[in-house]
């Protein structure tokens, strides 16, 4: 048994090291430069890439051993198995990993900060990560909203891709850098969209990039604090796994009910989770645990909040904390995603 656990911790650990040379290829451009040349000797890839040739060897060696990419050995040649290429080289793809790589760059930085906070409670606020983690947020929620958002979540609700074709208000409540509501801003002209965030580098950000997509006419960002009220009423509000991270869930919720308008609709994305710890206990729930401790949990609790973490929002609370903010109907709209949840949460008609 120990012989066992201790080549489990051995693999984690190979695996962890590798994950960071991920990283490092995400960063420097060097599965994509795969992906564009076909195979090619460290020399060729350091030529391509601008990087320099031993390190390129030496990479190309570890991403081979951890069956990244493929090695001829006749030639010398290393290239990326076309399986691979749409998780490591096709930006905002469908399958694409860049983003949480990018992510675990910002949270290995953070050690300090972590262990100060294991030792004496609180917790790293948002302003203490780089803006890897902004980035990485944004290339993974692309995943999302470039690719399944418009063309089949907005279906699952019934009647909100009419609403939305006739033209409506919509909100985004935890918006970040907008990309959600700039997509559907995009798919969706008669409608017109406002997204709220706390982080004020990150309302910024979502000004600039809808005026660079061209719809900055129909789209507009506020910093506020969702928890205190919302300041005018909306037919449709977002949220995108938001509600477990935020200070006050409950508060949150409130001000989305009150924000509402009549015969509103409400669309709410939440980490898929079990009600019990048992019910977690995979590689999935260690991945979003995980996450939670680096990210979700420990910057609620740098406010002040509940810390409620990434998997502290099965269906069964969020159902408790939407009838206790005003709701009455929590339906599960079942998109076929093993990591979230898509719910329609609506308030007596």
């Amino acid at each position: 048994m120990t012989d066992a656990f201790a080549e489990r911790v051995f693999t984690d650990v190979s695996t962890t090291m590798l994950t960071m040379l991920a990283c490092l290829g995400d960063r420097l451009d060097l599965f994509k430069a795969l992906a564009a040349s076909g195979p090619a000797t460290p020399d060729q890839l350091a030529e391509q890439a601008g990087i320099n040739a031993r390190y390129a060897r030496e990479w190309l060696s570890a991403m081979a051993a951890g069956g990244y990419v493929s090695y001829d050995p006749a030639s010398g040649s290393f290239s990326l198995p076309s399986a691979h290429v749409p998780v490591l080289a096709e930006e905002n793809g469908r399958w694409f990993c860049g983003g949480p790589l990018q992510e675990l760059l910002a949270m290995m930085g953070l050690m300090h900060q972590y262990t100060n906070v294991f030792r004496h409670g609180g917790g790293v606020p948002q302003s203490a990560f780089s803006q890897d983690m902004w980035t990485g947020l944004e290339r993974e929620s692309a995943v999302w909203f470039d690719n399944v958002l418009v063309a089949e979540w907005i279906g699952k609700a019934p009647g909100v891709r009419p609403q939305l074709e006739r033209g409506t208000s919509v909100a985004d409540v935890g918006c970040g850098r907008g990309r959600a509501l700039i997509r559907l801003a995009q798919a969706f002209p008669n409608s017109r969209f406002t997204g709220y965030d706390v982080f004020g580098p990150a309302v910024e950000q979502a000004s600039e990039c809808a005026r660079a997509e061209g719809v900055a006419d129909r789209v507009h960002f506020e910093q506020i604090d969702a928890s205190e009220g919302l300041q005018r009423q909306h037919n449709l509000i977002l949220s995108f796994d938001v509600v477990h991270d935020a200070a006050d869930p409950l508060a949150f919720l409130c001000s989305i009910r009150k924000a509402q308008a009549p015969k509103g609709r409400y669309l709410c994305l939440e980490p898929r989770a079990g009600e019990r710890l048992e019910e977690n206990l995979s590689l999935t729930g260690a991945m979003w645990y995980a996450a939670s401790t680096m990210y979700c949990m420990t910057t609620s609790l740098a406010n002040g909040g509940a810390g409620l973490g990434a998997m502290g929002m099965p269906e069964v609370r969020l159902r408790e904390l939407c009838l206790a903010a005003g709701f009455a109907e929590v339906t599960d709209l079942e998109v076929d995603d093993p990591l979230v949840a898509l719910y329609e949460i609506r308030a007596v008609e």
